[in-house]
């Protein structure tokens, strides 16, 4: 494979952003530098001043294979992500059937192999009943196991005391867990039925998938962890009120070590709030619920001083149609990877963070927290895994969609960077306008 030079780019990367060139190869980031000079038969690409951030890595994502391939696969879906910029994604295991143990997981892996333009790894799933299995997990095999602690699809729900209290003290893999009390929310919501009848307004959402449900639910789960020791992660954290459940600092601390308990928040959470649903209703129904402005804005700042550590989609697309039932029947989730990472430059262009803070936020910490191998980073040795910034302009359309989904809750909203290039493992993936070649992810390694 003959090599390609990035010349006259900005590079952001571990907190700084420098003027420089890029050099890869075979795959790989062979030469970070200024002045470099090309080779006989080098590619040459003039960056004119944008800049190259390295790939960003979604930790949460639901791309819905199998059993749902009727509104997602993981071939479309790592499509979409690529144009937005994510070149790394790592998947959850509330599939039909769920990943509930080695044989599921590895199907999911077979599946991905040659037909996913981003590079892939899947969850394990925590049950009620499938503790051995957890207990058997190979910690090379999987990012993380993940519990939910409130409601999920299928046999997910993990509320037994005895059952809960195992996992957090024998997974060998850290554990992200999604936080809402089930108990809390069913008692609101009936509720909000005596009142409503079948006919709930979509604006009573943050109000039956509860601030309060949210925090008893993270109350649990870190005692859990301190109990055991646990590494836990917490995901998609959506109310003000939670943040001062977490450690402000690093994720990784001056001394080496690591955080025990991190915290994880979506794009979403950072550009709607309660006025929203007015406009969008059941497009941005998702779980935990869009809460209040004041939410959003602590969130944002939350970001800033490193309370929560990492910036995710929790990408869960389902059909208009789907989304057009009545608020009861009416699934959550919204697809979100391909304008993902347009959404997070937002905070930069409004003065909230630095690009520098996007991207440990969306590519560094998750690699660092989930012990990626080899990407994540713009270093010499690594995953040529590369995005290309450009400020210009430009409008969400529903035409320019990839997602199987077909809508955005973006559509119409102008965003003031784009994608302009997007490489996995050195490969163009996409070129500011449109897919190009074949898939070339490849399955994550986990350095443990």
């Amino acid at each position: 494979m003959t090599s390609t030079l990035i010349v006259n780019a900005r590079l952001v990367n571990e907190g700084r952003e420098f003027d420089g060139d890029l050099r890869f190869a075979n795959g790989l980031i062979t030469e970070i530098g200024s002045g470099l000079t090309a080779r006989e038969g080098e590619t040459v690409i003039d960056a004119a001043g944008r800049r190259l951030l390295p790939g960003m890595i979604d930790d949460q994502v639901h791309f819905r294979e199998p059993g749902m391939e009727y509104k997602a696969d993981m071939a479309i879906e790592s499509a979409a992500a690529v144009a937005g910029g994510l070149t790394s994604f790592m998947d959850m295991p509330n599939t039909n059937p769920p990943t509930l143990n080695r044989d599921a997981l590895e199907d999911k892996y077979r599946r991905a192999h040659g037909r996913c333009r981003a590079n892939y790894g899947f969850y394990m799933g925590a049950s009620n009943d499938n503790l051995a299995d957890v207990r058997a997990i190979d910690p090379k095999a999987t990012p993380g196991l993940k519990v939910f602690m409130g409601a999920s699809t299928g046999n997910m729900l993990v509320d037994n005391p005895e059952t809960l209290d195992a996992i957090f003290r024998d997974t060998p893999v850290p554990i992200i867990t999604h936080c809402e009390d089930t108990p809390t929310i069913n008692a609101t919501l009936a509720e909000f039925q005596a009142k409503y009848g079948d006919d709930i307004p979509v604006q009573c959402h943050p109000d039956i998938r509860s601030r309060e449900a949210c925090i008893k639910s993270t109350r649990l789960a870190l005692s859990l962890a301190n109990r055991h020791g646990t590494q836990l992660h917490v995901l998609h954290i959506s109310t003000a009120d939670e943040l001062a459940l977490f450690e402000q600092g690093p994720l990784i601390r001056a001394d080496g070590s690591r955080k025990q308990i991190t915290a994880e928040t979506c794009v979403h959470f950072t550009r709607f709030a309660r006025p929203d649903y007015d406009r969008l209703g059941n497009l941005i129904k998702c779980n935990p619920a869009i809460k209040d402005e004041a939410d959003r804005e602590a969130i944002i700042d939350a970001l800033a001083d490193d309370r929560i550590d990492i910036l995710a989609t929790d990408h869960a697309p389902h059909t208009l149609e789907e989304k057009a039932k009545p608020y009861a029947g009416a699934p959550s989730g919204l697809p979100l990877v391909q304008f993902a990472l347009n959404a997070a430059l937002e905070l930069v262009h409004e003065g909230r963070l630095t690009t520098a803070q996007v991207v440990q936020k969306f590519a560094h910490a998750p690699a660092q927290l989930f012990d990626v191998a080899g990407r994540g980073f713009l270093r010499e040795g690594y995953a040529a895994d590369l995005v290309l910034i450009d400020d210009t302009p430009f409008t969400v359309r529903r035409e320019d969609v990839l997602s199987k989904c077909g809508w955005s809750p973006f559509e119409g909203t102008t965003f003031h960077s784009r994608i302009a290039a997007t490489w996995v493992n050195g490969v163009l993936a996409w070129d500011g306008s449109a897919l190009v070649g074949e898939p070339a992810g490849q399955r994550l390694q986990f350095d443990r």
